[in-house]
């Protein structure tokens, strides 16, 4: 089997923010790389800076030094490359369901014909055909997030940036979401960089997790976690999951008094 490459690399990225008493520095010289077609997790301590590195990544702040270098060429982001997906599903109330899918491909100039088809397959795919012409007030937080992952996903990027995207929803709809995510990821063949408080979602999805460190934040250590995960549950219920699990908590260390329930 071929080695991987290498589809995004950072590159001893420092970040610092203005204060009263001066520069707050957050990141410190951050430095990993993302393979083709890799799920990673970034974990850390609150306010270590891990949605900055996402900014960083988009486009939307500008690192003070270093580099990103994607698929050998070091560009300034990845602007046009990256859907961006977060806590948030940001859709507009005043759009129906269908509409909101459609709004990326209409600001692209797709014609008309071509992304009402697109759109309805991805409705279909993700289990949303007969909402189309809903409202987001008249779905459920589950459905709200599904909506907006179709519409990240319809612009077919390069990369995902996932920024907490399910921690706003109750357990049962988070394990079902995970599955839609491990689904499309795997049916669209697309790399996803997701950024979690979560240490239980980070292994059951990830093929590896970057621990960072508390400000200023700097990579402590990247695992690949290497379990079986056709779904969630299964992933939860491999029996190297827990050996991971309370390895990733003593990384950042958080102490785990119980025994951890498996899925």
């Amino acid at each position: 089997m071929s080695e991987p490459q290498i589809q995004l690399s950072i590159r001893n990225v420092r970040k610092s923010f203005a204060a009263k008493g001066g520069e707050v520095p957050v990141l410190d010289g951050l430095t990993f790389d993302i393979y083709e077609r890799d799920f990673v997790s970034i974990i850390g301590p609150s306010g270590c800076g891990k949605t900055t590195v996402f900014n960083i990544i988009a486009g939307l702040l500008d690192a003070d030094t270093g580099e990103l270098v994607y698929r050998g060429v070091p560009v300034d982001n990845l602007r046009g490359r990256i859907g961006y997906m977060m806590q948030k599903d940001l859709l507009f109330p005043w759009r129906t369901v269908l509409q909101n899918v459609l709004l990326g491909l209409t600001v692209r100039g797709v014609p008309e014909h071509e992304a009402l088809d697109t759109a309805r397959e991805y409705l279909s795919t993700f289990g949303l055909s007969g909402f189309e012409q809903s409202y987001p007030r008249t779905l459920s937080g589950g459905m709200r997030q599904r909506v907006a992952l179709i519409r990240t996903l319809i612009m077919d990027p390069d990369i995902l940036l996932l920024d907490e995207p399910f921690s706003a929803l109750d357990y049962q709809t988070r394990l079902y979401l995970e599955g839609v995510l491990m689904e499309a990821v795997e049916t669209f063949n697309k790399t996803v960089i997701l950024v979690t408080h979560d240490i239980d979602e980070a292994v059951a999805l990830s093929k590896r997790v970057v621990a960072l460190s508390g400000r200023p934040t700097k990579v402590k250590n990247v695992h690949t976690i290497d379990i079986e995960r056709s779904s969630p549950v299964e992933a939860r219920s491999d029996h190297r999951f827990s050996d991971y699990f309370h390895t990733l908590c003593g990384e950042l260390d958080i102490q785990t008094t119980k025994k951890r329930v498996k899925a």
